[in-house]
């Protein structure tokens, strides 16, 4: 993208100020925090903007339209990919303090939430009305329901509840025409066409901007527990994950492996918590109440009996304990070796061990250290390779991880979505079909390109038609909302 003169950008930012009700931002050693996600991208952004409320956002978006201004939706700037990283001369839209709990039915297992609020205080919030929100991803301590949205973000209890695009009823949006849509519906059961809820979750921003979100909700277990189990050299993982997801009367939640060198870098981080030298299976036990807990326990026990495990157990009395520490692995390993080679891949749960044998042998070709991690019960891992994530060796390592998991049968992304990073190889997963499909879609939703652009949706193969700029809408920004 060009960058603007001084110039222009003043003239830009005098213009956006005047033209939104909401705070502006445009001292660029405040907008610092702004520039990057938790990958090793940035971009300079002109300016960021903490909407007023919706009609602030519909006035945004229209400005954006007639100034041609990219606009990037952030919450917690969790992403891994790039996803909320603003291109040069874009615009933030800052949604970290609409945090708002606005209305639970604890009956109707229901919450209606802003875009910024953090999952772990939702979780809180939740708590008093014995209900919970299950995706939680492994940044819930910063991550947002509006991210969670926008990336179909999961975690470590997916493994039984799925991810985000099971748990959302509703979500109020802004598309980049600047027309309010509501998708989606409360009801247990819908039959009105195509699922345009479905299609806007994971969508990464670059079809609209959700402003409301309504999550569906499950009942609190009366105890949880997390339970991590030492795993000998060598053990065939595939195998241990199916025995322990089908056997009887455990009711597993999550279902986790680090490998010994990531257990030993979160080890050393926390001394005392983990076992050391070892390999880790992690765990979580639901159960009614501690009685129950303890008859789970021993079941498991028994489930652990071909790896010998279950007598060395350690037990988290409070599973979040466990899952705040492995929650922490990423950063662990940031700051163990800088930024890196941090990829999201996942295979059927019977080729594991064979995605393991090809991502184990990609770091030995390029004479580089491999930390595993991930979510063992879904078939979905997490390889870091401890290079540069700036060469042309990283460039070389990603590409190998992406192709071995898909000659397996799986997939480039699990749960971290596309971005800026995996935006070239997605045609290698869905096809040109399924791409030209999805282009139409954004055609349709942001005629003019404005909302996230350079993300998610691979270079298009032939110049995009001329066009003059769009003029936005006479309408007021309050303008009626459409329901789909």
């Amino acid at each position: 993208m060009t960058r603007l003169r001084p110039s222009d950008s003043r003239a830009k930012s005098r213009s956006l100020a005047a033209t939104v009700r909401g705070h502006v931002t445009e001292d660029p050693s405040h907008l610092t925090p702004f520039a990057h996600d938790a990958s090793h991208l940035s971009g300079q952004p002109l300016a960021a903007v903490a909407p007023a409320d919706s009609d602030d956002v519909v006035t945004l978006v229209r400005w954006a339209r007639r100034t041609r201004t990219p606009l990037v939706a952030r919450g917690g700037g969790t992403s891994l990919d790039g996803e909320s990283v603003p291109p040069d001369g874009s615009v933030v839209v800052d949604f970290s303090g609409w945090s708002q709990f606005l209305e639970v039915d604890p009956e109707g297992a229901w919450a209606r939430v802003g875009p910024g609020i953090v999952n772990r205080e939702l979780a809180r919030a939740l708590r008093p009305y014995g209900r919970f929100f299950p995706p939680n991803p492994g940044s819930w301590t910063a991550s947002t329901i509006g991210g969670n949205v926008a990336t179909n973000a999961s975690g470590m209890r997916s493994f039984r509840y799925g991810s985000t695009r099971g748990w959302v009823h509703e979500v109020e949006a802004v598309l980049g025409t600047g027309a309010r849509v509501r998708l989606g519906s409360r009801v247990a059961k819908r039959s009105v066409g195509p699922d345009l809820l479905q299609m806007f979750i994971g969508s990464e921003g670059t079809l609209g901007i959700a402003t409301e979100v309504t999550v569906r909700l499950a009942p609190l277990p009366g105890v949880r527990h997390g339970v991590v189990v030492p795993l000998p050299d060598g053990t065939p993982l595939a195998p241990l994950a199916q025995r322990l997801a089908h056997f009887p009367r455990i009711d597993l939640a999550a279902i986790e492996y680090l490998d010994q060198p990531s257990a030993t870098v979160l080890a050393e981080r926390h001394p005392g918590k983990l076992p050391t030298g070892t390999a880790l299976l992690l765990l979580e036990v639901e159960a009614a109440d501690a009685d129950d807990a303890e008859r789970k326990l021993e079941r498991l026990t028994e489930a652990l009996g071909p790896v010998g495990g279950g007598e060395e157990a350690t037990v988290f009395r409070d599973a979040d304990e466990l899952w705040t520490l492995r929650g922490e692995s990423g950063d662990a390993l940031l700051q163990r070796i800088g930024y890196h080679v941090r990829e999201d891949v996942a295979v059927p749960v019977g080729e594991v061990d064979r995605l393991i044998a090809e991502l184990r042998a990609i770091a030995r070709s390029e004479q580089v250290p491999v930390f595993l991690y991930g979510h063992l019960g879904e078939g979905s891992l997490h390889p870091n390779y401890g290079v540069d994530a700036t060469t042309p060796k990283a460039e070389r390592i990603r590409a190998a991880v992406l192709r071995a998991a898909r000659v397996l049968g799986g997939t480039i992304s699990a749960e971290h979505g596309i971005g800026v990073l995996k935006r070239p190889f997605l045609a290698d997963e869905l096809g040109e079909a399924a791409i030209e499909l999805l282009r139409a879609v954004k055609r349709a939703c942001d005629p003019d390109g404005i909302l996230n652009p350079g993300k998610l949706y691979p270079p298009s193969p032939r110049p995009a038609r001329a066009r003059s700029p769009s003029r936005s809408p006479s309408a007021p920004a309050g303008g009626g909302t459409r329901t789909a």
